[in-house]
């Protein structure tokens, strides 16, 4: 049985109110599994050899749950704009452009580059409705080493003329789609991805909802991100009394549900939320920039809703999920400062579960470095960060790596147990 040992200061976060971290110290992998976390590497391991990344910080890579591959194209346009303005304006005139497979090669080819070297390993992404480029996708977070889930979005109302496609054309390809897919990949499946419901005729969300029923398939989606789009849900669907029930009426509301954004859930919504089991994918840097509000997280994770973190490229301006883990902390600032301080901030601690160990449970992963999860974990060298008036802990040091590192801070990725860069 192939063992490894890698050695350094190893940092994570197994629970969401406790940082764990061993200086010096030595994780063990058999069979690219962890087997744990020693601060003496055991006296059965002394003849394996260790790759020892001397003082550098090891902690799990990221889990970006919520993000759009094509808009990758438009990082960093249209922040003047609110979400449904901005959708019209810039994103669907993008996304139409990857009708294109050689321009979504290019384009999938150099995010997936930039998603590892910044650490994220597990990803929850949507495409665009084109079945051609969305197999692209998949290939190239494959090649790169990245996990997780891809969609090929379906929309059949509401798109206008540049981006569109009809109902029997959704469903045809997405058959076609998930027949081409489900098993070509190893490490990069398939999810129902309904844009959202302004966007999904009944009939189309009745087809999404039987078909993940029938191939238990997980879903994606939006939920409760603007005002404007909470009161034009209420419109196209009279007879559900809040957003929610447009997706639960159709089985798309469950366990295997991730749901961006929920900023203006109201307790009734927050309820139904945590006892269908869905996820929340909180995306603080997106919901500042679109004008969309400040999520209560603090509420979420009181009221025991599973919470996660997502980039929401390009609504997201931050593809690094370092940097998405500490607009949510800034975010969750703001939040209380909005709710009069009765709404605690989170800390930096808690931000990092929410975009490691909280992420890879939807995947299926106990999280943080757990015994019998595969290794998925980057090594920070920091020693080119400011210089600090005095000698910092290894926890000072890995506060500050949150906030200021970058991709060549980042010196090592594992994914799957896997050494991908």
């Amino acid at each position: 049985m192939a063992v490894q040992v890698i050695k350094g200061n190893i940092v994570h976060a197994p629970e969401i109110d406790r940082l764990d971290i061993v200086e010096n110290g030595y994780l063990v992998l058999k069979e690219s599994k962890i087997e744990g976390v020693f601060v003496h590497l055991p006296q059965i391991y002394q003849n394996v050899d260790v790759e020892d990344y001397g003082d550098r910080l090891i902690m799990p890579s990221f889990a970006d749950t919520h993000m759009h591959a094509p808009q990758y194209a438009m990082l960093g346009m249209g922040m003047d704009l609110p979400l449904l303005d901005w959708l019209n304006t810039y994103t669907f005139k993008t996304e139409a452009a990857f009708k294109d497979t050689g321009y979504a090669r290019e384009v999938y080819q150099k995010l997936a580059k930039e998603m590892i070297a910044n650490g994220t390993t597990r990803v929850c992404a949507f495409s665009s409705l084109h079945l051609p480029s969305t197999m692209i996708l998949m290939e190239e977070f494959e090649k790169a080493g990245m996990t997780g889930y891809v969609g090929k979005v379906n929309m059949d109302r509401n798109t206008g003329d540049v981006l569109s496609e009809t109902t029997e054309e959704s469903m045809r390809d997405t058959l076609k789609w998930l027949d081409d897919s489900s098993e070509k990949f190893g490490h990069i499946k398939p999810i129902l991805t309904p844009r959202f419901t302004p966007t999904c005729t009944d009939e189309l969300m009745t087809f999404l909802g039987k078909l993940a029923q029938e191939r238990n398939l997980p879903v994606q989606s939006h939920l409760s991100e603007n005002t404007s789009e909470i009161a034009w849900v209420k419109e196209l669907h009279p007879d559900c009394r809040q957003y929610w029930e447009s997706y639960k009426k159709f089985g798309l509301f469950n366990e295997r549900t991730v749901m961006a954004h929920c900023v203006h859930c109201d307790e009734r919504e927050r309820k139904a939320i945590k006892d269908n089991g869905v996820w929340v994918a909180h995306c603080p840097d997106s919901n500042i920039n679109l004008v969309s509000g400040t999520a209560g997280v603090r509420k979420m994770l009181n009221e025991g809703l599973r919470v996660t973190l997502g980039s929401d490229i390009a609504g997201g301006a931050l593809l690094a999920m370092n940097q998405v883990i500490t607009a949510a902390i800034r975010a969750s600032k703001a939040k209380r400062i909005e709710t009069q301080w009765t709404d605690d901030f989170l800390t930096v601690a808690e931000a990092f579960y929410l975009g490691t160990t909280s992420g890879a449970k939807f995947f299926g992963a106990q999280g943080g470095f757990a015994q019998g999860d595969t290794l998925h974990a980057i090594v920070v060298d920091d020693s080119s960060l400011p210089l600090s008036a005095k000698k910092l802990s290894v926890q000072e040091r890995f506060e500050r790596a949150l906030y200021l590192m970058n991709k060549d801070n980042i010196v090592a990725v594992y994914s799957d147990g896997r050494k991908v860069k």
